[in-house]
């Protein structure tokens, strides 16, 4: 009989959901696996099926070998509801061991406990009564996931089906059938709070993540069980205190971006509402270029972000310990050094190594060799005996660089690689939750193979998805080209996407923490238009920063039946949503400056501002303006406009109110549009000579501009 069939049949399933779990190979596998224990048993019934699909799609990988052991019971209807199957799976994940202590899983999992109908009714009752006045209010909208909560706390063992059921018939008692305003969809405010997004970071990560609780790592997909992996995670809580760690882990070449900015929040953010700590970890294991002005550049941003880390640490601080471990990892076997070169290593399918073999006590020689440099730089790596889930074998650990480094000096010529460096420093460190970018989904098989193979506490690796701006490039490499070619000034011209460019064009560090929490912690790479994030900081500017009036490219406007009647100048709101939040003064005479853009010689379609034909009324002062003369030079060119003014009332309500100043102040103004031409200046299907031949030119212009004098005095 084939699998689809075998699935059909004993499990009772449909063609098309068989055809769909044959697509998930684990599954099926386990599927399989259930079936074949439960045929000793005699034949399946319907609701069997159902729980063995359920265990089949939920076990975990550290507790497969009881697969046997659940299947057992669910056949012989001691676990006959989802919820006592997933007690089974959430005890055994907690109680990794040959043995089961029976007594207390089956009092885990509430083995022979029977729930009645009459006693899920009075828990429905009970739980309606306490959130009567809402469920009135909201009918049908309300959340009954509240009250489900409230019964389970109640009724543990209670099918999730009869409460369902009961709470669907005790709503109709109250609220009568459901009405088409019952029936209408969902507005967006509703689905935007089931999204991945948030408001603030804190709100994020109190809401929408959900990450295992500190010294339980094993209840976690993927994780790996060792036998000595309770008692490492019980050193490990000891030291911890049961605290959350983390980690923000950046390489000291460069200036950090928008995308570290997302790293940052998750981490910092992470610990901050969990009431744990983040580290700041400078990954400074390759000194050729590492810069001391990265590493404070580094730092400022953190704290510029409103972020403090509980330590600064550095790799190069476990050099020592790394170096032993290493020699641990030859010891055991699993490192060798080799002499292949790293044009031979590229690639996925690069020749295996013909020195993978070596006797230990050799390698244990030569890798001696390698860090009192008697071999010289690319003639020999330590490689560990892995393969990523990416296919690659044998990752290289440790490479000789005849290089200083900027903490240690001399000391070294050998340095460790970030795929032997990382997990083993999260280790050192205790840390709870290694969060990084997607990229690095295809580590995690060596991050734990190494910790485990080594016999330390492993911390658990959890990625999310890596964000990009569209219009830019934020490699280190690509922008020291930009920088170098002079098409842009430094790390912080104000039309990269750097954080140092993004603090020097004025955008508030709580704007760009907010635009990451908009951004979620899915898996999913994100690719934004720099417009979302500029809303986000137009919202913050919104509530923080003064009102003032300026005019990038004037003209004169002569008002001229300008009278004493009229006020000289005149307080405006600082912020006029909230005038309440101060103000300043400026001034008005019967010489403004209005935007050439505000002005139209000739009418046009749809254009609301001042013409021949059409008047326009002046912020704040309250006064319409009539065009009555057009001044030019010999040229041609407009110098000047003349206009007659009267009060604003309800005849004469102009279709716009422009902004304008009055005896302004000069200023210097640069105005920065999008560097590249294109989305992604680095895709070669769009760009195919390249990122440098994408320039937006000019991206930056110089103009004068005519400022209110309140602004000439405000604060930088």
């Amino acid at each position: 009989m084939g699998e689809l069939e075998l699935l059909r049949e004993k499990i009772g399933l449909s063609e098309s959901k068989a055809k769909e779990t044959l697509k998930n190979a684990q599954v099926t596998k386990n599927l399989l696996a259930c079936i074949a224990e439960a045929d000793k048993f005699g034949k399946l019934d319907k609701d069997s099926g159902i729980l063995l699909y359920h265990l089949a799609s939920k076990i975990k990988a550290q507790i497969i070998d009881k697969l046997g052991f659940v299947t057992e019971y669910i056949v012989n209807k001691k676990l006959d509801t989802t919820q006592r199957v997933e007690a089974a799976l959430a005890y055994l994940l907690s109680n990794i061991c040959d043995n089961v202590n029976i007594p207390e899983f089956e009092k885990a999992c509430g083995v022979g406990v029977v729930v009645t109908p009459e006693q899920v009714e009075a828990a429905v009752e009970k739980a309606i009564k306490n959130h009567l006045d809402d469920i009135k209010e909201q009918r049908y909208r309300f959340n009954s996931g509240l009250l489900m909560a409230e019964i389970r706390a109640e009724l543990k063992w209670a099918s999730g089906e009869s409460v369902k059921n009961e709470i669907g018939v005790q709503m109709i008692d109250i609220l009568g059938p459901k009405t088409a305003e019952d029936e209408a969809p969902v507005d967006s405010k509703a689905a935007e709070e089931n999204s991945d997004s948030a408001r603030t970071i804190s709100e994020l990560m109190k809401t929408k993540v959900h990450f295992h609780k500190p010294g339980e790592n094993y209840k976690t997909n993927g994780y790996v069980v060792t036998p000595n992996t309770h008692k490492l995670l019980a050193e490990h809580l000891k030291i911890t205190g049961g605290q959350v760690r983390t980690r923000f882990p950046p390489e000291p070449n460069g200036i950090l971006h928008i995308g570290h900015a997302k790293a940052i929040n998750i981490n910092f953010g992470y610990a901050a509402a969990h009431n744990g700590i983040c580290y700041l970890r400078y990954d400074d294991t390759n000194p050729e270029k590492e810069e001391e002005k990265f590493f404070t550049g580094i730092r400022e941003m953190v704290e510029w972000l409103g972020y403090q880390p509980a330590a600064i640490t550095h790799s190069s601080d476990n050099f020592q310990q790394l170096y032993e471990l290493a020699v641990k990892l030859i010891e055991k076997g699993h490192a060798y050094v080799c002499h292949q070169k790293s044009e031979e290593m590229k690639g996925f399918n690069p020749p295996p190594s013909p020195w993978r073999e070596r006797p230990i006590a050799e390698s244990l020689q030569l890798f001696e060799d390698m860090k009192n440099g008697l071999l010289d730089e690319g003639e020999a790596t330590l490689r560990m005996k892995v393969t990523l889930e990416e296919g690659k074998q044998d990752p290289v650990a440790y490479r000789i660089k005849f290089t200083a480094h900027h903490r240690t000096g001399d000391k070294w010529c050998i340095y460790p690689t970030y795929d032997f460096t990382h997990c083993l420093c999260d280790s050192i460190e205790n840390i709870t939750h290694s969060l990084c970018t997607k990229e690095f989904q295809t580590r995690r098989s060596s991050y734990y193979w190494l910790c485990n193979v080594l016999d330390l506490y492993c911390p658990v690796q959890w990625e999310y998805g890596r964000l990009n701006l569209s219009y830019t490039v934020v490699s280190k490499r690509k922008i020291a080209k930009l920088i170098d070619e002079g098409i842009v000034a430094d790390w912080d011209d104000p039309r990269l996407f750097t954080l140092t460019a993004l603090r020097r064009r004025g955008f508030p560090p709580e704007a760009i923490n907010n635009f990451c929490a908009q951004m979620g912690v899915s898996g999913a790479q994100a690719i934004v238009e720099p417009a979302v994030l500029e809303a986000a900081v137009r919202d913050v500017l919104n509530l923080t920063a003064p009102r003032h009036m300026v005019v990038i490219d004037p003209i004169k406007v002569t008002i001229a039946n300008f009278t004493d009647q009229l006020p000289t100048k005149i307080e405006v709101a600082d912020f006029p949503s909230e005038p309440d939040k101060g103000q300043h003064s400026i001034a008005f005479d019967e010489i403004v400056y209005i935007e050439a853009a505000d002005f139209r010689e000739v009418e046009e379609k749809g254009f609301r501002r001042l013409t021949s034909k059409q008047s326009v009324g002046l912020k704040y002062i309250g006064v319409v303006l009539t065009l009555q003369k057009v001044e030019k030079d010999p040229s041609g060119k407009i110098t000047g406009l003349v206009v007659r003014q009267e009060p604003v009332n309800d005849k004469n309500k102009p279709k716009a109110f422009i902004h304008w100043v009055a005896k302004p102040k000069l200023a210097s103004i640069r105005l920065y549009e999008k560097l590249f031409k294109h989305k992604n200046p680095e895709d070669v299907n769009e760009v195919p000579n390249g990122f440098l031949s994408d320039i937006n030119s000019p991206s930056k212009r110089e103009v004068v501009g005519y400022i209110d004098a309140g602004l000439s005095s405000t604060e930088r």
